[in-house]
């Protein structure tokens, strides 16, 4: 696989060219991410290009070292119009910014998964391509994954197997299904849910709800 930064910037690149098309309503539409609207989401995976260390941890300070609330108030406030996120999301397509203790195959996901929290509501597809659908899955099925996508006890004794790419991971009743709603579901995305079969769909998918 070729540097997987060059696969994160021709995302946000095809994320900002469907973007630019859609309409003013659109950009208001609940996403598949809990509580954001799709311009909230959009406003979220521009955080790590564009905040510095020294603003995250004022803002961390300010909202008592709590994540997932300074996630909702970056999301939430900001104030710039459609044309000009899309014009964000250019100009940062070739950060390579990762979380601590991450690499490049973070970002990636991050720039995967909310794709498809914006795309699906919207009845967009929502492509993941065979090179990076491997990468991402690999990350969403490791201990890494506990801390930072939220799947701490939701995969154990579970074996999942994408039918469209050769991956596969884990030990037990197996769900299956194409990446893409792999990708979604082990993120706690339920809507792919119904694209995915087995014998342990019902695990997994109690599990989730």
């Amino acid at each position: 696989m070729a540097d997987q930064y060059y696969y994160i910037a021709a995302e946000r690149r095809r994320l900002a060219d469907t973007l630019d098309s859609l309409e003013p309503e659109q950009w208001m539409e609940p996403s598949l991410s809990e509580g954001w609207r799709a311009r909230d989401v959009v406003v979220h995976i521009l955080m790590g290009p564009e905040i510095g260390t020294m603003e995250f941890l004022g803002l961390m300070v300010r909202n008592r070292l709590d994540f997932n609330k300074v996630n909702d108030v970056v999301a939430t406030r900001d104030t710039r119009t459609p044309a000009e996120l899309v014009a964000a999301m250019r100009a940062n397509a070739d950060s390579r910014f990762h979380p601590p203790g991450f690499g490049s195959e973070a970002p990636l996901t991050d720039i995967t998964v909310h794709s498809g929290d914006i795309l699906r509501p919207l009845g967009l597809p929502h492509t993941v391509t065979d090179d990076a659908a491997p990468v991402v899955l690999d990350l969403l099925v490791s201990k890494k994954a506990e801390r930072g996508f939220g799947t701490k006890g939701k995969l154990r004794d579970l074996r999942f197997e994408a039918t469209d790419v050769a991956w596969s991971s884990g030990d037990g009743p197996t769900v299956t299904g194409p990446a893409e709603p792999l990708i979604m579901s082990l993120c706690g995305r339920t809507a792919a849910l119904a694209e995915l079969s087995g014998e342990g769909l019902d695990t997994f998918r109690s599990r989730l709800t």
